[in-house]
């Protein structure tokens, strides 16, 4: 087996996904393991996150057995994760979160939306964070809810000793080291890397956390992504199945590490890398666009500094809910079922199917606004309300297909919105890399080009975060001088497909017809 391999770790939403990569970026074995996630109602959502590392390590090793490889062969790991927020004491034990008390769930998941008072409560300070945060605070960013921690669950924060973004937690759990990537603390937790005092003590004393860098041991300056945190300790090489030479890099939130693995290798021109956009869509969608200077953009998190490769500014666009909304789809109407992936290949088989009759047109009186879980860009409106037009009497399989096509569209046209919003900020967007479990559906990558008016392409390796994270660890390892030149020897390349000029003028007429449907919600909901 060769020598100086690297190992990704991926948590998402639903799984720990490891990946045993090459010096020059080929996948050689990859292994996924579900984690847990208790729903106790629709805004609460809480991870194990012990549960997670193990899940963790396990994938670790199953990817470890298909590649074949020797713990002595991996030189470098790098861990990504959701924006989920993990508490523990001053000794590192878990601490609760939740209502119950029940210590074993510490962890807040991104998605949760427990905050949303909070998170308005910040909105309304007007300060100038806000400025790096699209202008508005989500409830998905930590700030609001460390402050829904101290208010309903004194106890917990009274007890906390050190609080993490789950990437941060997990190189954490791999070394002992407090370092915080500037990908997580930039993007969630207020941090402005860029200035000289990056933390803004008077903000965090508006919103009544004056004792925060204190409670959760926070570091006065975060660490570049890709930095080596140091090598991993006994305790950690023996769970992952590893040595204590393996060396740990900053990692991201899992987003942002796929943007890596599909945009680092644009970093060399930077004239040009303003025209190509990340779009990592699973359970929710991420649009990530990187530029040379800061361009503020109201409704678009950022611009963050530093947080996908340093120096590199990021504004990241994003859909709360469009995996999860196609699931819901299916759950909701009466020939539905469970959102098994044989079932939503099926409806994509039916609608494939209709359409060779009906073409285009299909379902074309039936209009969706997709923001089910409110819109997170670029309307930056946590309390926006899903809309469906144009419902019949229907309701075989057949109407299943024709909503679910429809909502397909949708989904596509929110993305050409947060595209239009983003160049309106100096970008020029005209290619989509597209990577995540959307790439497994061919109606939504056939509708992310025909209906965003973009060229969209398909990453050449099996799995871009994973890709993303090895880069990460190659430069822990000090296998290449900088991330940037890790992700240009790292780079797989892709597929592209552009647009069909012949669908333009049907989603073009959606497009009007979506964004009047956006103007008549704001108009009903202004109703007294």
């Amino acid at each position: 087996m060769a020598q100086n391999l690297l190992v990704g770790v991926d948590v998402g939403t639903g799984s720990a996904r490891a990946g045993v990569f090459t010096p020059d970026g080929h996948l050689l074995g990859r292994n996924e393991n579900p984690i847990l996630m208790r729903r106790t109602d629709a805004n609460f959502a809480e991870h194990d996150s012990e549960q997670i590392w193990t899940a963790v390590c396990s994938a670790v090793h199953g990817a470890m057995n298909q590649a074949g490889a020797a713990p002595e062969d991996v030189v470098g790991i790098a861990f990504d994760a959701t924006c989920s927020l993990v508490v523990r004491d001053g000794q590192g034990a878990p601490v609760t979160v939740s209502r119950d008390g029940e210590d074993r769930w510490d962890t807040i998941v991104w998605l949760d939306h427990r905050a949303l008072e909070e998170a308005d409560e910040c909105t309304r300070t007007g300060h100038d964070v806000l400025h790096y945060a699209g202008g508005v605070m989500s409830p998905e960013m930590e700030v609001p809810k460390l402050m829904w921690l101290k208010r309903n669950l004194p106890q917990s924060w009274g007890r906390a000793g050190q609080i993490f973004d789950l990437a941060d937690f997990l190189s954490w759990k791999a070394t002992g080291s407090a370092a915080r990537s500037q990908s997580t603390l930039t993007c969630k937790w207020t941090y402005l890397g860029h200035q000289e005092h990056p933390w803004r003590q008077d903000f965090l004393e508006m919103v009544g956390l004056d004792d925060l860098l204190e409670r959760a041991a926070l570091p006065q300056r975060a660490s570049p992504v890709g930095e080596n945190l140091g090598a991993l300790t006994e305790n950690a090489a023996a769970a992952l199945g590893l040595t204590t030479k393996c060396r740990v890099g900053a990692g991201l939130i899992d987003a942002h590490a796929g943007a890596l693995g599909v945009l680092g290798a644009f970093t060399a021109d930077v004239e040009t890398i303003d025209r190509h956009l990340a779009l990592i869509a699973g359970t929710s969608s991420c649009v990530m666009a990187l530029s040379a200077e800061d361009r503020p953009t109201t409704g678009v998190w950022g611009p963050y500094f530093g947080a996908v490769l340093p120096g590199v500014w990021l504004n990241e666009g994003g859909q709360s809910a469009t995996g999860a909304l196609l699931d819901h789809i299916i759950r909701w109407h009466g020939a539905g079922g469970e959102p098994t992936p044989e079932r939503h290949l099926a409806i994509c088989r039916r609608v494939s199917d209709l359409r060779a009759s009906e073409g285009l047109t299909l379902a074309n009186r039936l209009h969706v606004l997709p923001d089910f879980h409110g819109n997170r860009s670029p309307l930056g409106d946590p309390f926006a309300l899903g809309v469906i037009s144009g419902l019949t009497l229907d309701s075989d399989f057949d109407s299943l297909c024709r909503l679910y096509w429809r909502t397909c569209v949708s989904i596509a046209l929110g993305v050409r919105h947060i595209l239009e919003t983003l160049n309106t900020r100096g970008y020029a967007i005209d290619t989509l890399h597209i990577t995540g479990g959307h790439t497994k559906n061919p109606l939504l990558m056939e509708l992310y080009a025909d209906a965003t008016l973009c060229t969209v392409v398909v990453p050449g390796t099996p799995d871009a975060t994973l890709l993303g994270m090895a880069m990460v660890a190659a430069n822990a390892a000090g296998l290449y001088s900088s991330l940037d030149q890790a992700c240009l020897a790292m780079q797989q390349g892709g597929q592209s497909r552009p647009p069909d000029p012949a669908a333009q003028p049907q989603f073009d007429r959606d497009y009007r017809i979506f964004l009047e449907m956006l103007r008549q919600r704001q108009v009903i909901d202004a109703l007294e």
